[in-house]
Formats: C-alpha cells, structure tokens, sequence
C-alpha cells in the first residue's frame, strides 16, 4: 500500500467497500486495537476538537489539494480509525534528512512598548504591575504578561493624545487590549502605533506586518487602522489584516461586521467571508476561508495551495531563521495544517515529505532546492 496515501482516503475507500483485501485487513486490524484500548473513551469522552489538531500534525502535506476538514460529519468511531491509521503510517515511513536546528524554538509571547518619550520597555522582563503613565492612561502588565490602558477619569491630567508603539520581533506574538476595550492579536514582525486614550470622534491606529482586531462597538466613532497606503474604516467587527511589505500587497480578510477599504481614492465594502487584495494599484476582492486566514492567531500554520516562497516566508518570520533558496523555485503548492508550537524540524521534515522541494540546515539557515 502506498504509504503516503490520504488517511480519508483509504477510510472513504473502506466505507465504500473499495479496498484491496491487503487494505482492508490492515484498516481493521488497527482499528481493533484502537477500539479495544479506547472503547470507553471514544463513546463517551471524545475531544474532536482534540483529535483534528493530532491528524493534521501527523498527517502529511498534500500537493495542489483542498484539506478538508473531517470532523463534523464523522462519527467518533471513523475519528478514532483515521487517527490510527494515520499514526500506523507516520510509523512507517522511512527515515528522512536530519533538519533539526539548535537554538531555534517556536515563537513566544514578547513584544517590545515604546513610550511617547521613546523610552522602551521589554514586556518579557518588565516585573507586573505599574509600568508608566503616559498622558491621561495608566499602562499596566498583568500576570498573564499583557499590558493594558485605564484612562484617568479625575479629568487632571492631560488629554492631548500621546501615542504608543507595541512591536514583535521575529519569533515573537503579543495580544494587546487597547483603552477602548478593543482587542488586537499581533503577529510575527509586526506593530501598532496606537493612542493612550482615545478622544474625540475617531479612533485611529497604524500597523505593519500582521494583525487581527476584535473592534468594541462604538457607533459614534468609527474605528479606523492604517497599513500602508489602505485605510480600513470600521464601527465594531472582527477583521485580519496581513500588510507585510515582504508580502505580495495588503489582504484584509472580514469575519464579523463590514467594513470599508480605501486604497488611492478607491473604495470597497466587503462582507463577511470576504477577502480584499490590494496588489498593482488595484483593489480586488474574493471569497476565503477565514478559519484559514486567522490560523496564525489560533497557533497554526495553515498552508491552502500555498507557495514555497510563502510558506518559508512565514517559517522564517515565526522561528528567526533565515531561508535561502539554491537554483529555480518549483511553482507547486502545499496544502495542509501544523501546529506553530512544533519544533521547526517536525514542520520542515513535512514539508520535506511532499518531495516538492529538498530542505537542508546550515545553522541558522534554511537550504531549499527543487
């Protein structure tokens, strides 16, 4: 049996009645030890949500193919099948390249607050509690290790706006609560320049890099975020916005709400579900899986015909490694979900099963040849 064959599709296959005896026997036999071990559990207790995060970190990245999702239309029992099979196939596999890289770990919660006066804190080491007043907020960091603002409401101190800059650096994510109550989740090499308080009619911050905005709704003053040239205007919704300048243009992609994005004088609403892509000047807008889009916030990678180059873009970004590519760069693609909490060897050694590229480690660099 191929080995690196769909754990769906042999168990559609089975399903059906389509199996060679050889497969057959081999779905049954696995599934009989799963069953006999974990009866109890997987009728009474079972966590799908669970058991979707382990098949799609063992599973392997498909070429030029849709995943999909298996969960709400199997029963706990074809849960606990396709998870065994799977597991007998990783099992099996032949032994790959050693691409493990020393010092190199998963991405982690630090960010770096630059006060009004430039002063800058390191929110890893900074102790809990007070950290500074600045204008009419008091900025404090929680247990947790996040900051946030409590606008004075005495009224004696100053309402001029004074502005904060939060960055990540690679390797690095931060959640932040704005004064307004408005939550952002900032990626890998990003940032928000962003006011203290909030006064007057607007609520206006710039970013770079990637962000995802949970908006508190505030009807008479409309949320607005700057990322380049592009203007997104907003009352209260949930939103993504990737502006990387690495990245080909700036895509903000709609869950909750509407908002409008305003690019050189053009406009466009988009719905939920949608996606607008500024790329050569133009505003242009699509249909996407938002699940897809906000995986990064959620603590995957998820790649959905992605390319190479977009792929180790991202590697890159999350674990500080530097990629370098040796002769052409292949144009297919790679479909398939891992979790950004792996060791970057567990995501590279996937990634290297497609057979799309060959990966090699040279310290703290990545080796990608077709």
């Amino acid at each position: 049996m191929d080995k690196n064959k769909h754990a769906k599709q042999l168990l559609d296959r089975y399903l059906k009645d389509q199996c060679t005896p050889e497969e057959k026997a081999l779905v049954e036999e696995v599934y009989a030890v799963q069953l006999e071990s974990t009866e109890d559990e997987f009728q009474y207790d079972l966590d799908y949500t669970a058991k979707e995060m382990e098949i799609w970190d063992a599973v392997h990245l498909n070429r030029k193919t849709k995943v999909v999702r298996l969960w709400p239309r199997l029963t706990a029992a074809a849960a606990i099948l396709i998870f065994a099979v799977l597991a007998f196939l990783w099992a099996v596999n032949p032994a790959e390249p050693d691409l493990r890289i020393a010092g190199v770990n998963p991405g982690i919660n630090k960010a770096t607050l630059t006060l009004s006066n430039g002063r800058r804190i390191d929110l890893v080491a900074a102790n809990n509690g007070a950290l500074a007043e600045e204008g009419s907020a008091s900025i404090r960091k929680n247990h947790k290790g996040l900051i946030s603002y409590a606008a004075d409401k005495s009224g004696t101190r100053p309402e001029a706006p004074v502005y904060n800059t939060l960055t990540t650096p690679n390797g690095g994510y931060y959640t932040l609560t704005l004064a307004d109550g408005t939550n952002v989740w900032l990626n890998a090499t990003s940032s928000i320049k962003y006011p203290t308080v909030f006064s007057g009619g607007s609520r206006q911050v710039e970013i770079t890099g990637e962000a995802y905005f949970e908006v508190a709704h505030d009807a008479a003053r409309p949320f607005t975020v700057i990322a380049g040239d592009q203007k997104v205007e907003v009352l209260g919704t949930h939103f993504n916005i990737n502006s990387y300048a690495s990245e080909p243009g700036i895509k903000t992609t709609l869950l909750q709400g509407s908002v409008r994005v305003t690019y050189q004088g053009r406009e466009q609403m988009l719905k939920p579900g949608q996606q607008s892509a500024i790329k050569n000047n133009n505003i242009s807008v699509y249909d996407v899986e938002t699940d897809d889009v906000i995986a990064w916030k959620n603590g995957y990678f998820e790649f959905s015909n992605t390319d190479i180059q977009s792929a180790m873009r991202q590697i890159s970004r999350w674990y500080n490694v530097e990629v370098q590519y040796e002769g052409p760069v292949t144009t297919e693609t790679l479909t398939g979900r891992i979790s950004r909490l792996r060791d970057i060897s567990e995501v590279l050694k996937m990634i290297q099963q497609t057979k799309i590229v060959n990966l090699k480690v040279e310290g703290r660099r990545i080796m990608v040849k077709e």
